[in-house]
């Protein structure tokens, strides 16, 4: 091997073993989150979702945010019973990390006929992860 390219290459297995563990560190917390929330909404814990959730939580087209911890505990059944049974979706599937953005999990779940139309979105930012909305891809 060439003795030019030897320092060139151990510059790029450097460059990934630096790279790597920010990366599984970061997926690494996200696990600790959504184990936390899905336990959560499996328990119907209300408080504690709500306290994982950053305000105004996005909704589905047509359906007004939610504003406020009072009233996501509220309007619980709609977030979470309405368009989906998300306890036995969080129970069986894992969010997958949203392509081009580190920062943000998503996780769809079933309606009643089986299509996967109920996304609910998970986001990074200053506190930490946070259930930050949900979609129908019907609407």
């Amino acid at each position: 091997m060439n003795a030019l390219r030897k320092p060139q290459i151990l510059l790029v297995l450097l460059a990934c073993f630096l790279v790597v563990p920010g990366a599984t560190q970061a997926d690494a917390d996200f696990q600790v989150f959504w184990e936390k929330f899905k336990a959560a909404v499996i328990k119907v814990d209300k408080n504690t979702v709500a306290s994982l959730t950053k305000y105004p939580l996005g909704m589905s087209y047509g359906i007004r945010s939610v504003k406020s911890k009072t009233e996501l505990v509220r309007r619980y059944k709609e977030v979470f019973n309405q368009q989906t049974d998300a306890a036995k979706c969080f129970g069986t599937k894992a969010p997958e990390k949203d392509a081009g953005n580190a920062r943000r999990f998503t996780i769809v779940c079933p309606n009643e006929a089986g299509d996967e139309v109920v996304a609910y979105q998970f986001m990074r930012g200053k506190l930490g992860w946070q259930f930050i909305g949900l979609d129908n891809y019907n609407e």
